[in-house]
């Protein structure tokens, strides 16, 4: 299985997501942490499992929360480049390549 590795953008975006779901109840941010933990490991397991979006950026959804992580495959890792909410703002995280 691949390393897996946050585009610091990304890290910020499960940072603020997870602490907004916990002021809406208790363990909810932690729900939310553990949803994603779940579809990172699904892309590690199968990185080219996923549909792509463009030619090099692929999305797996979350289960249950509305939110999906873009990434990319690369020969020695997952890049994540973006945790973003499904319906709001969409390619805002385009910019983010490195």
């Amino acid at each position: 299985m691949k390393r897996v590795t946050f585009h610091e953008e990304a890290d910020a975006e499960v940072v603020d997501t997870a602490r907004y779901y916990e002021t809406q109840a208790p363990g909810l941010g932690v729900s939310f942490l553990i949803d994603l933990k779940n579809a990172v490991k699904e892309a590690c397991t199968q990185p080219e499992a996923y549909q792509l979006i463009s030619p090099d950026i692929r999305h797996n959804l979350l289960r249950r929360f509305p939110y999906r992580i873009l990434y990319t495959v690369e020969p020695d890792r997952i890049r994540v480049l973006a945790v973003g909410h499904q319906r709001r703002r969409p390619g805002y995280w385009r910019h983010r390549r490195d």
